[in-house]
């Protein structure tokens, strides 16, 4: 559900979101921040600044165009990504974060350098962890 100007969720939300709520528009944004891609983006930015597009996706090992390109939007869409077109040919686009994108970013640096941190002991967990069948 959006929110569209004037509306009691609107309203609501300029308060403080709740990601409890289903219809609440935090879950988008917690989807595009929390996703696999949404992350890796918002730290590659946040350690090294302005990318062009084809620095992030080498940065960023794994990650389609098509969804690279779809990461940033939906990041630029939350006000976190600025996008900046030159008028140059071949087309040159600038990735840097906003200060809201800052924020984010230190939030979510903090847990990606904690599973960095943590890795073995996950993994260690792992190997102890008592299979499970999977349900046929």
């Amino acid at each position: 559900m959006k929110a569209s100007k004037g509306s009691p969720l609107l309203e609501k939300v300029k308060q403080r979101g709740d990601l409890y709520a289903a219809m609440c528009p935090s879950r988008g944004v917690l989807e595009h921040v929390t996703s696999q891609w949404g992350v890796l983006v918002l730290v590659a930015l946040k350690e090294e600044g302005t990318h062009r597009f084809s620095e992030l996706r080498r940065k960023v090992g794994g990650v389609s165009e098509k969804m690279l390109a779809q990461t940033l939007q939906a990041l630029e869409q939350d006000g976190f990504v600025h996008r900046e077109a030159h008028p140059v040919i071949p087309p040159h686009v600038d990735y840097t974060l906003t200060p809201l994108g800052e924020e984010v970013a230190v939030h979510v640096e903090a847990l990606t350098t904690w599973i960095e941190d943590n890795l073995p002991r996950v993994m260690t967990a792992r190997t102890k962890a008592p299979a499970r069948k999977k349900a046929s």
